[in-house]
C-alpha cells in the first residue's frame, strides 16, 4: 500500500472527509454522541469495521465523544485504507 502526498490527502479530505483533520501522519476525527451508551455502540461498529479490514484505528474514549486516529503504520503513513475506514466510521456515526 503507498502512502498518499500531502496534495492527495488535503484534496481527498475536502472531497470526501470535510470533518476529518491531518494530524502528525494520520487522519482524525472527534464525534459526540447523546451518552456514553451510544458512543460505545458507536466504538462497537467501528471495531466490527475495523476487524473485518483488517485496519485498525487509534480510538480515544471521553465519555460521549469518541476520537479515531487512522493511519497506516505498515506504510508509514496515510493511504486509501484510512479513507476507506473514515468513511465506514462516518456511516456508523450516521452521517
Amino acid at each position: 500500500m503507498q502512502t498518499l502526498t500531502e496534495d492527495q490527502i488535503h484534496t481527498r479530505l475536502d472531497a470526501e472527509a470535510p470533518e476529518w483533520s491531518e494530524a502528525g501522519g494520520s487522519i482524525q476525527r472527534t464525534y459526540q454522541f447523546d451518552d456514553f451508551a451510544h458512543a460505545m455502540e458507536f466504538v462497537n461498529k467501528v471495531a466490527d469495521a475495523a476487524e473485518a479490514a483488517q485496519h485498525h484505528p487509534d480510538i480515544l474514549v471521553r465519555y460521549n465523544k469518541v476520537t479515531l486516529t487512522l493511519t497506516t503504520h505498515d506504510a508509514g503513513g496515510i493511504t486509501d485504507n484510512d479513507f476507506s475506514l473514515a468513511r465506514r466510521a462516518d456511516a456508523a456515526a450516521g452521517f
